[in-house]
């Protein structure tokens, strides 16, 4: 801004001090390759460049001098001078994107939450279910919900009269729910893998390809089973047990199989809605890279960390077997030293009810949605682990429904990555500051 005030004189010696840098780069870089006539004229015109700039009152002189050395650097430039515009472009979203690769890699990390181990804290991809064609927003509403919240559609409909069935098992299943992976998009371009889900009307088929991450059990569950109560997978899968035991089912090739599936008890005719649901979109938040280099990680603190070096059946994936190398969010629960235990709905840390964190006290309450710490694997009833040297355990917020370190084992310190910084997408009430 302060170039307005600068005099003329000043603005061209700066100009020729431009040229003349451009100069000694062709000259440094190409002088092996140039003409002997071509070299002495780019020397000289550099030579006088250099000597006009140590002089006073040269303003002309330096303007025609530069007027000189334009279609000298033209012909001895190559790549270096003139630059296209291509080459302008290429350099500049190379330079830009070094610039991203270091701040992701250093300092700031963008994350999106995959699961709901972390509900009510941070969202996973939920359903939000219309039990009423009704309530189904329409085509203004879908466009700002798909902004705002990362909602996607889903409306399936009956192709015949008949009872909801939902088939379990199978060579491939999402818990207990019959599926296959399938290739699909992701934003509408983005390659990647889905999970085809079946359900039967009449004896009929209705599939929903749905994104890999997504509980359809969630949907499921408040769609047919809903008892006004937050969704609890246990629940929802002891209830598909107990129907199984009574009897309240039936059987169906599905893809080729024979599978069980189980009634429902819901009835639709044809053309009508059979699951209307949308998907909404994790949490995305900004991961700081760059504390856990100066202090360690506290007890309390949401912690994220890599997938690499944790060896655990329950850390590969279940139909490659090979280990998955992922990043994780869970709340750092246990550091080197430290002894755990669940009572009640209680998570315990050296003898006492544990402190550090909001989502600790909510927990041991069942307060809100929070419901509660479960025993379970390394920390079923009466069982305490005590945290090993160089190591971490973490656990979700959302304890019936989260895979931890209950099931597959500490976390290497190395794989520490960082902490949650901000929520900058959804724009929901949890936009903001992340805990």
């Amino acid at each position: 801004m302060f170039g307005l005030f600068e005099s003329q004189e000043k603005k061209m010696r700066v100009n020729a001090a431009n040229w003349l840098e451009i100069a000694d780069k062709v000259y440094h870089f190409r002088r092996d390759l140039l003409a002997a006539p071509t070299l002495a004229r780019l020397e000289g015109h550099r030579a006088r460049l250099k000597a006009l700039l140590k002089e006073k009152d040269s303003t002309m002189k330096l303007k025609l001098e530069i007027e000189a050395l334009e279609p000298v650097l033209k012909e001895a430039g190559g790549a270096i001078y003139p630059k296209t515009s291509l080459v302008d472009n290429v350099e500049f979203f190379l330079v830009a994107a070094l610039v991203i690769l270091g701040i992701r890699t250093y300092f700031v990390q963008p994350f999106k939450i995959p699961t709901n181990s972390m509900w009510p804290t941070y969202y996973g991809m939920t359903p939000e279910v219309y039990t009423k064609p009704a309530d189904e927003p329409g085509p203004v509403a879908t466009a700002v919900r798909l902004v705002a919240f990362g909602a996607f559609p889903h409306r399936l409909d009956a192709p015949a009269d008949g009872e909801v069935l939902i088939p379990i098992g199978g060579a491939e299943s999402r818990g207990y729910i019959h599926c296959k992976k399938v290739g699909g998009v992701s934003w509408g371009v983005i390659p990647t893998d889905k999970y085809l889900y079946t359900l039967v009307v009449g004896e009929q088929p209705v599939t929903v390809k749905l994104p890999v991450d997504f509980d359809i059990a969630w949907a499921m569950s408040e769609a047919f089973f809903s008892d006004g109560n937050p969704y609890d997978a246990h629940k929802f899968y002891g209830e598909l047990a107990a129907r199984i035991e009574r009897g309240q089912y039936v059987t169906a090739l599905i893809d080729g199989q024979p599978l069980r599936c189980i009634r429902t008890g819901h009835f639709v005719r044809r053309g009508e809605r059979v699951m209307s649901f949308d998907v909404l979109t994790g949490d995305q938040l900004f991961v700081d890279r760059f504390s856990y280099n100066f202090v360690k990680p506290s007890v309390g603190s949401g912690f994220v960390f890599r997938t690499d070096n944790i060896k655990s059946p329950n850390m590969q994936d279940r139909t490659t077997h090979q280990q998955m190398e992922q990043y994780y969010i869970k709340r750092l629960v246990g550091t080197p030293g430290d002894t755990l235990e669940v009572k009640g709905q209680q998570l315990w840390r050296n003898g006492a009810p544990i402190t550090g964190a909001e989502a600790f006290e909510a927990n041991a309450h069942r307060a809100g949605r929070y419901p509660g710490y479960v025993a379970d694997g390394m920390l079923a009833p009466g069982e305490q682990v005590h945290v090993p040297e160089h190591s971490y355990y973490a656990m979700g917020d959302n304890s019936p429904n989260s895979e931890d370190s209950r099931f597959w084992g500490y976390v290497p310190y190395k794989d520490a990555i960082g902490r949650p910084l901000f929520i900058y997408f959804p724009f929901t009430g949890r936009w903001g500051r992340a805990h």
